[in-house]
């Protein structure tokens, strides 16, 4: 059985440009340079779209891994979810929400991950903390960017 977290992000930006820079792949590999992440087939560049794929191959715990996604669902400006099609898990989908909160924005990312060894331990013990403080270096990026 998968595990599912929740990271919340509060933003003084509009919820508007917080979405569009989180589909931008662009900026997804420019917050992922400690991982040496990089798009190398699919949308490689620019803004993803419902029903695209992007294949990104990246460098985590010391081992390559290259992996699938499609943005599955995709609602302007106020979510879109993405789910890993090939790739290192055996289930992975990250739901993006947006919205305006004040004069800024709330983004909510919840991720679903199934390790494909050792289950429930290995997700709660190694991959849920890893994935938690990779997405949260990653907004702190794509806000930098943006302000």
């Amino acid at each position: 059985m998968p595990s599912t977290f929740v990271v919340v992000t509060d933003a003084d930006v509009s919820a508007r440009k917080l979405f569009e820079i989180s589909l931008d792949i662009d900026a997804h590999v420019s917050s992922m340079q400690q991982s040496g992440e990089r798009a190398i087939a699919g949308t490689t560049s620019g803004a993803i779209g419902l029903g695209e794929t992007v294949t990104w191959r990246a460098r985590h715990f010391g081992i390559w891994f290259t992996m699938t996604s499609k943005i599955t669902e995709l609602e302007r400006p106020t979510r879109f979810v993405d789910q890993q099609l090939s790739g290192p898990f055996k289930t992975f989908a990250h739901e993006h929400r947006f919205e305006s909160v004040g004069d800024g924005c709330r983004m909510t990312d919840t991720i679903t991950v199934g390790s494909p060894v050792f289950g429930r331990l290995a997700e709660r013990l190694v991959l849920v903390p890893y994935l938690r403080h990779l997405i949260t270096t990653r907004n702190r990026h794509l806000l930098a960017e943006l302000t």
